[in-house]
């Protein structure tokens, strides 16, 4: 795996994905997820959804198109508080990439959206199919795993444990993304997750009365 790849699937890096728990905050407001095995099914299902849809993106990413491929992620994210937490963190990677990678490539991107989805300016920065695949792919599950931890109180050895059984289905996800690489965006597919998408909206309605309101129920997570 290239550097670029190592360091976008690193927690440290300042792209803001620390922010951001996939939708497993609300799942735990809700008593969906209280311990090790139903946050693994948590897991599953986000990286089986939500994860390989964010895989593909990246994997086609590596080959341009980059304006088609905005608006085909807009189309499939049928959430706008998922659409906006992909933005949120394309944007925060964006900021560092500057720095780290200046290329035409990223300034071709940044010429069509200064605020790029999450997986299209991972595949711009990572070039590699199936490594760009690989790491959302991990993002898709390491953000609920930590946001498990801090809301749950979850052993992190355990929760860990979680994630490194999960290898072989993130190299799966992985795999089949980059076999999409050179499909036309409007032909990638579009797996989808009803679930995670009310999670989502949910997540973002009690979020914003306690902007408004001061609620004494105080979210740890942006999403």
């Amino acid at each position: 795996m290239n550097l670029a790849a190592l360091m976008l699937a690193d927690s440290r890096f300042p792209g803001g994905g620390h922010v951001h728990s996939g939708g497993l905050e609300e799942a735990v407001a809700r008593r969906a997820v209280t311990d090790e095995p139903s946050l693994r099914s948590f897991l599953v299902g986000r990286l089986r959804t939500a994860g390989a849809l964010s895989a593909v993106f990246a994997s086609a990413a590596c080959r341009g198109r980059y304006a088609e491929l905005d608006a085909e992620l807009d189309a499939r994210t049928p959430s706008p508080a998922q659409r906006d937490a992909s933005r949120v963190q394309g944007r925060g990677i964006a900021r560092a990439a500057r720095k780290a990678w200046p290329s035409p490539a990223l300034a071709e991107l940044l010429g069509v959206t200064p605020r790029p989805h999450h997986p299209v300016i991972v595949g711009v920065l990572v070039g590699d199919p199936f490594e760009a695949a690989q790491v959302v792919a991990y993002h898709a599950v390491t953000g609920p795993a930590t946001g498990a931890i801090r809301l749950l109180g979850l052993d992190p050895f355990g929760v860990n444990a979680v994630l490194a059984r999960l290898a072989p289905d993130i190299d799966e996800v992985a795999r089949m993304a980059a076999d999409h690489a050179d499909t036309p965006p409007e032909d990638l597919p579009a797996p989808s997750a009803p679930g995670l998408d009310l999670l989502a909206e949910a997540h973002d309605r009690h979020r914003h009365h306690h902007d408004r309101h001061h609620s004494e129920e105080v979210r740890l997570f942006v999403s």
